[in-house]
């Protein structure tokens, strides 16, 4: 674009970091609606909190509520959802903060944008792997059951496609560990990539 010159900031993101105590990053949770992707992520947010570790979760219904409250369920409006996410969460991560994205992100394509656009700093995909039987079961927000009464169109796992990651980071099956359980098992990734720092938890 023309007459656009971004202008440089004069504080680094290792400064950031070294007054933080810790790194920043992006942890993108991906899986099926109703699988505790923001359940977990907030837990996790929690937890690193009482650590004095900062850290924010972006959670896919919080953010359709303002920043994305113009977009629909068609696939390109969701392709558009995870743009403008993936580009909030940079600047969040540049920023110095470690970051949660909770967006089911059903397509390997707008996947592949948040990772390539993280190149130059921390990016891991969670797979909040859980079967969609479980899924529809446990409904918390009752669309699984407006899905079978057709209220609810482009519905991910129903009427509209998940694509499953294949190459995640890690893989948490939300329907084999309870919430601690997998709480814990995100907190040793982030002390195994040294996200946040053993003594934190001392």
């Amino acid at each position: 674009m023309n007459n656009i010159f971004p202008s440089p900031s004069s504080v680094s993101t290792n400064d950031r970091h070294l007054l933080n105590g810790h790194s920043g990053g992006l942890l993108w949770f991906t899986g099926l609606s109703g699988s505790g992707k923001s359940t977990l992520a907030h837990a996790v947010e929690e937890k690193l909190h009482s650590l004095c570790v900062r850290s924010y979760v972006l959670d896919g219904d919080n953010i359709r509520t303002g920043l994305n409250k113009d977009l629909g369920l068609t696939p390109e409006d969701r392709q558009e959802n995870i743009r403008r996410i993936a580009e909030v969460a940079k600047i969040m991560v540049d920023a110095g903060l470690l970051v949660f994205a909770a967006f089911i992100a059903p397509y390997k394509q707008s996947r592949e944008y948040a990772r390539e656009l993280m190149t130059n700093w921390p990016y891991y995909e969670i797979y909040v792997k859980c079967s969609i039987d479980e899924c529809a079961k446990r409904d918390p927000k009752g669309l699984y059951k407006k899905a079978a009464k057709g209220k609810i169109t482009n519905m991910t796992g129903i009427s509209a496609p998940y694509e499953e990651p294949e190459n995640s980071s890690l893989v948490i099956e939300t329907d084999k560990l309870d919430l601690q359980q997998s709480v814990d098992e995100v907190i040793r990734f982030l002390l195994k990539h040294e996200l946040i720092n053993a003594d934190v938890q001392s």
